[in-house]
């Protein structure tokens, strides 16, 4: 058994995925907790998370100083590793620069931390604002970035290492190896563990044991999420099971009707589809603040679905909520909220339905195995992550039909031009965003003042980090070209290069 110690980090279940993901078991814990779960189920190693906290602050999460002289081995990542120095007497300072993003960690002397088949300089993942400057007694520093000269620290006959940047995250390299390592060290066999027809298995007979022979409706967008959700909740109540596909009007060209034609295709289950357009729009009006447009069409599904549960008699809610959307929301004790999910904080305090989440601890690329597993056709598992609020989140300011049509049109022009240059599988999200900016241009020798539209194109695994696409010059002129000749309101177009960190996929 492995200790995660959660303060507060993005991506603290993360790790825990990692772990789980070489064949050992892992528990995350509180930090005040941890001496009560230690000295009863004594692990064989502890992990100390990274968070948003900085351990020089009054009131700072930290944890019993016995657990560092115990004798288990421990790893700090991020904060983590801060709190080790700072509790042992060494010195933890704000930086210079806060890192968010991808850095070339050096090693810089031989430790047990390190494999011998790791090369002497690979890339890493940082998120911190707070660096060490100097080590307890009996550290040393293994690890160095060109800014930070402590990234990666170690005392081997304690059995006690950290490192500042992510190694849980898809983008650092050899990450996955370095926890590995780790487990190593704290004397686990580990063995790669992939999702396998027992947990769809497990998961089925989980919504049997909530439901058993009551009605439920299921909230159905056409993405992986919602679809995997309803199709083993399909297994495990049959017909007491109606997916609703509410059409809100913020949806892509041709979403309703693509969904229509792939289940009513290849599933027997109930169906409806409901028209909201008007009820949506209303209940934006006027609304430009991301977090309230968030929890205002929380709020309106919510209404939407209880309305139609009282036709069907139903008392079940299932969505497809996923573990990236419940941590970006807040979902853990020390963590910062980074933008309410309409699904998880957006929901409203006081619902007339049971909510039932069968995919909260998993990942979007766990779902779509085990979208695989249960035979989902190519278009949906592979399909593009599409937000639950929809173009609302698209679209900087107040939402109107004028900004929902240039949006819809210029994806479209998007997701032409990636599947026309053979791109479709190696991007994860592509997108338009309505900036709310207006410049200055030039259409056949006369002055115009148009709107301004970004492109955002992703490369990722689990939602938890990115990449912006380097997309071929060529494509990028393709799509910008197009977007200002078809859509003659807007006449400029820009590319966002951003990460995650320190972005988010979305805008809003």
């Amino acid at each position: 058994m492995i200790f995660i110690v959660d303060f507060g980090s993005q991506t603290t279940h993360l790790i825990k995925r990692r772990i789980k993901d070489w064949g050992v078991l892992v528990r995350i814990v509180q930090p005040e907790d941890i001496m009560k779960h230690n000295v009863k189920q004594k692990p064989a190693g502890i992990i100390l998370s990274g968070g948003p906290a900085s351990v020089y602050e009054k009131n700072a999460p930290t944890i019993d100083s016995r657990i560092l002289s115990h004798g288990i081995p421990l790893f700090g990542i991020c904060y983590g590793l801060q709190l080790i120095v700072h509790m042992l007497g060494g010195t933890v300072r704000k930086g210079k620069i806060k890192e968010s993003g991808p850095a070339t960690l050096s090693l810089t002397r031989p430790s047990s931390f390190f494999m011998p088949s790791f090369p002497h300089s690979f890339q890493v993942w940082m998120s911190h604002g707070d660096e060490v400057v100097t080590l307890p007694d009996g550290f040393s520093g293994i690890g160095s970035t060109a800014t930070i000269p402590f990234a990666a620290i170690s005392h081997d006959i304690k059995k006690i290492w950290g490192v500042q940047f992510h190694p849980e995250v898809i983008h650092t390299h050899y990450g996955d190896d370095i926890i590995k390592n780790f487990l190593r060290l704290c004397g686990e066999r580990v063995k790669k563990r992939r999702i396998n027809q027992t947990d769809v298995d497990t998961l089925v007979q989980g919504i049997a044991d909530v439901i058993h022979s009551q009605k439920a409706i299921c909230a159905l967008s056409g993405g992986i999420d919602s679809s995997v959700a309803a199709l083993i909740s399909h297994r495990a109540i049959g017909q007491n099971l109606t997916a609703c596909y509410i059409d809100s009007g913020l949806m892509r060209q041709g979403e309703t009707e693509s969904l229509k034609k792939i289940f009513k295709k290849h599933y027997k289950m109930k169906i409806k589809v409901i028209s909201a357009h008007r009820v949506f729009l209303h209940a934006l009006a006027g609304i430009a603040d991301p977090e309230k447009k968030r929890h205002v069409i929380g709020r309106t599904f919510i209404s939407v679905l209880e309305r139609e549960a009282r036709k069907l008699e139903a008392r079940f809610l299932i969505q497809g909520t996923i573990y990236p959307d419940v941590i970006e929301s807040a979902g853990t004790k020390h963590s910062d909220k980074i933008k309410s999910h309409h699904n998880v904080s957006g929901l409203p305090k006081k619902m007339k339905l049971t909510l039932v989440e069968p995919l909260r601890t998993l990942y979007k690329d766990e779902v779509r195995q085990i979208g695989r597993l249960i035979h989902l056709p190519d278009e949906i598992i592979y399909r593009q992550p599409f937000p639950g609020p929809g173009i609302a989140i698209r679209i900087i300011g107040s939402v109107t039909p004028f900004k929902i049509r240039i949006v819809r049109v210029a994806d479209t022009i998007i997701q032409d031009e990636i599947t026309r240059a053979g791109l479709t599988h190696k991007i994860w999200q592509a997108f338009a965003v309505y900036v709310g900016i207006k410049t200055t241009g030039v259409r056949g020798d006369s002055r115009v003042y148009g709107e301004t539209l970004a492109v955002r194109c992703i490369e990722a695994c689990d939602a938890m980090s990115a990449h912006w696409s380097r997309l071929p010059y060529e494509v990028l002129e393709n799509i910008a070209t197009r977007i200002v000749n078809e859509i003659p309101e807007v006449n400029r177009v820009v590319y966002d290069i951003t990460n995650k960190p320190p972005g988010t996929m979305e805008w809003e």
